[in-house]
């Protein structure tokens, strides 16, 4: 099993899930999201905050434990970002693309989810890369 910064990977996944608190916020893309996904205010109410925040943040830490490895024991800070940008864009971002043409989901669905995972990995890996 390749070394990992444990703490970083900590780090990393809290400063991914602050960045998605703010991204799905009302301040950034909160209305344009709900719109795409086609929920209501009342849906948005009615779920289980435990369950959703807490499932969100264990599934970062997965995400920031398996990008650590991949990227390996200290990255280089530039290398670590830039490995970041591509594989949220490149990645996760064009996956998402492909669903959401086959299911025939909404552009700003797309920037919007795309976006955030393209800024979440690139956070991560920034944190990753500067923690020494």
């Amino acid at each position: 099993m390749p070394e990992v910064n444990w703490l970083a990977v900590i780090a990393a996944a809290v400063s991914s899930f602050i960045v998605g608190g703010l991204w799905y916020s009302p301040v950034m893309f909160l209305k344009a999201w709900q719109r795409g996904a086609g929920l209501t205010d009342a849906q948005l109410q009615g779920g289980n905050p435990a369950k959703i925040y807490g499932g969100a943040l264990v599934l970062s830490l997965i995400a920031a434990a398996v990008f650590a490895m991949f990227l390996g024991p200290k990255p280089e800070v530039g290398f670590a970002t830039s490995a970041g940008f591509a594989a949220g864009l490149c990645w996760v971002a064009a996956s998402f693309g492909i669903n959401y043409l086959f299911e025939r989901k909404s552009l700003t669905l797309f920037l919007v989810n795309g976006g955030y995972h393209t800024v979440q990995f690139t956070v991560i890996g920034l944190v990753l890369g500067l923690w020494k």
